[in-house]
């Protein structure tokens, strides 16, 4: 079932800022990074391939792209919440912000040529054959068709080799400029402000009426979901709080987080045990619980901090991963 926020479908609405907002990351990476052609050292043709012809092309290719697949995008984010069983519902967002991290990163640069080259073949397609009112199974492509498709892949397939190898190494540039000084210097602290907040209302539904077992249950299950609008409320209070005392450098900070560790280890427990007793088809959190304080545990626990890094990277990429790999499988194998 779609989720709706204000009689607005989210997963439309995601499908919408997402046509506009790849296009515009793709003129601003071209518009930054600094590629260069390997054929000419001619500023001129530089400037129209580089700046002007290769971030239309992509552009394009992703908004066509994401037009033709509009449902089945949005039917993905509808079901993405069943797919992914192993995240508590609580911590989708703390997984979701390191998700998008590696996907613009690490996977839209790389998917992006191939990405161009099949939307260009497709509207070649579509514009050779719309006249045809219906296919035979034993119909044939025609000529026509075959060289029109090859004609138009042949241009984004010139502006990606125009700046192969350099393209190749736009994720390291990405990791460099972006990922790292972001991870350091905001990513860290916002993921541990956001994940003890919750940690913190999640202990305060463990001693309520429902306990968190019963409502990792209700949350997936809409009709019977309850709003818990003040723990909600007091957890984003916490979260700017614990986010404030973090930016600061108040040492206040680390019991804060070192109490969130505690807390989510002994709820991630409670949660397992009381779901299996009065939940036939319950759905275990365990894993989803065990990485977020596999990366809290790593910054509150560990004095070395090589060790204490090398955790947390990996308990984000993993759980990005996680994401990633369900979010592909969804979309490839959903209904339209």
């Amino acid at each position: 079932m779609s989720k709706t926020v204000k009689g607005i479908i989210f997963s439309r609405l995601i499908v919408l800022l997402a046509a506009i907002l790849v296009p515009i990351s793709i003129f601003l990476i071209f518009s930054f990074v600094d590629f260069n052609l390997w054929y000419s050292n001619d500023p001129n043709l530089n400037f129209w391939i580089i700046k002007i012809l290769s971030p239309i092309v992509f552009s394009i290719s992703w908004l066509y792209f994401i037009i033709l697949f509009a449902n089945r995008f949005a039917n993905t984010m509808d079901s993405f919440d069943e797919k992914v069983s192993v995240v508590p519902s609580r911590l989708k967002f703390f997984y979701g912000i390191n998700a998008v991290y590696i996907l613009f990163i690490f996977v839209f640069p790389l998917i992006t040529p191939v990405i161009a080259v099949l939307s260009f073949a497709s509207f070649a397609w579509h514009l050779t054959t719309f006249r045809k009112e219906s296919w035979e199974d034993d119909s044939k492509t025609s000529f026509l068709t075959k060289f029109v498709m090859v004609l138009a892949s042949s241009v984004p397939i010139f502006c990606t080799v125009s700046i192969i190898p350099e393209y190749l190494i736009l994720p390291l540039f990405l990791l460099d400029k972006i990922w790292l000084p972001l991870i350091e210097n905001y990513l860290f602290k916002i993921s541990y402000a956001l994940f003890t907040a919750l940690a913190i209302g999640s202990l305060i539904i463990l001693f309520s009426n429902a306990g968190i077992s019963e409502y990792e249950q209700l949350y997936d299950d809409s009709p019977k979901q309850k709003s818990y609008w003040n723990v909600k409320a007091l957890e984003l209070f916490l979260f700017g709080f614990f986010l404030f005392l973090d930016l600061y450098k108040y040492p206040i900070i680390d019991l804060f987080y070192a109490a969130g560790l505690i807390i989510i280890i002994f709820i991630s427990f409670v949660n397992l045990i009381r779901g299996k007793s009065k939940y036939g088809n319950f759905k275990s959190y365990f894993v989803g619980y065990l990485i977020a304080a596999i990366f809290i545990g790593s910054n509150v626990i560990l004095s070395s901090e090589e060790i204490s890094i090398f955790l947390r990277i990996w308990s984000l990429l993993i759980s990005a991963i996680l994401y990633i790999f369900v979010l592909i499988y969804t979309f490839l194998t959903i209904e339209d």
